[in-house]
This record gives structure tokens, C-alpha cells and sequence, in this order.
């Protein structure tokens, strides 16, 4: 199935044209998706690096996962928020770019993996799986990133 002509219907949408048409629509709402995506990183490294045993290591886990998961889940939201309207404005573009797929599979992946299973290990302290949970959840979290700057150079 050829999804070429449901990508140009989606960029011809009002908000693809606007975005596209626009002289600074699409620098602001791309520094706001990459504001997001740093609080993001930083509620996930924040958290990560203390299963890992490093970092703020006189604070509980589940207490600091709890504290994070707000800043966590508002940086999530506005990253989607503004991803979409980027997307419209060049989803051709994107339909040609493969960096594009796996950033979109690879969020995918890290959103219910970081919403499901991680978030169990550090609000049950399975302590024995922190350390693996902690790298899997940064490993999907650099992918998400590296794939999106990758999209700018493919």
C-alpha cells in the first residue's frame, strides 16, 4: 500500500500550508519541540541516571520518578503538540526519509515503554532490573533524538 498520496493530502491540510507558508512559524514551533524535548531528556537522564546508582543517589527513586513524571509528561505533550504541525507542513519530505520512520517507531516504542514498564520499576523499586531498565530507556531516548536531527540531513 502506497502511502504517498495520504502524505500530500495531510501536508495540503490548512496547518501544513500555514506552517510551510509562514517566514517564522516553523523556526518557533521547532524551538519549542526542541525546549520539549530537552526537559524531556532531562526529567529521563534525571531518573535513568538514578537507577543507575548515580546522580541524585540520597533521593529515593520512586519519590524522584514521581517528581519528574509531571515535567516528564508535559514535555511529552508539547513535543507531540508541535511534532504535528511540523510534520504537515513537509510530510512529503518526510515520506521520503527513512530517519523519519524510525524516529516515529522508535517514539513510539520509548512513550510505552517509559509510561508502562519503567515506570512499574521505579514505583515498585525492582532494583534488580534498574539497571537494564535505565539503559534500554536512554538507548530508546537517544534513538528518538538522533533519528529527528538525522531527518534535517537526510
Amino acid at each position: 500500500m502506497d502511502l504517498l498520496p495520504f502524505f500530500q493530502q495531510l501536508e495540503a491540510t490548512t496547518v501544513g500550508r500555514v506552517v510551510r507558508e509562514s517566514l517564522w512559524m516553523f523556526p518557533v514551533i521547532e524551538c519549542v519541540h526542541l525546549l520539549a524535548l530537552a526537559l524531556l531528556g532531562g526529567a529521563v537522564l534525571l531518573v535513568d541516571l538514578r537507577l543507575l546508582g548515580f546522580g541524585l543517589v540520597n533521593q529515593p527513586v520512586d519519590l524522584l520518578a514521581r517528581k519528574a513524571d509531571p515535567w516528564l509528561l508535559a514535555a511529552w505533550m508539547v513535543i507531540i503538540a508541535t511534532g504535528i504541525p511540523m510534520f504537515l507542513s513537509e510530510a512529503t519530505k518526510c515520506y521520503y526519509s527513512p530517519p523519519f520512520f524510525y524516529k516515529i517507531g522508535l517514539l513510539v516504542i520509548a512513550s510505552v515503554y517509559t509510561f508502562t514498564y519503567r515506570r512499574r520499576v521505579t514505583r515498585e523499586l525492582a532494583y534488580g532490573r534498574a539497571p537494564l531498565t535505565a539503559c534500554a530507556s536512554l538507548a530508546l531516548w537517544f534513538g528518538v533524538g538522533f533519528a529527528g536531527r538525522w531527518i534535517a540531513f537526510y
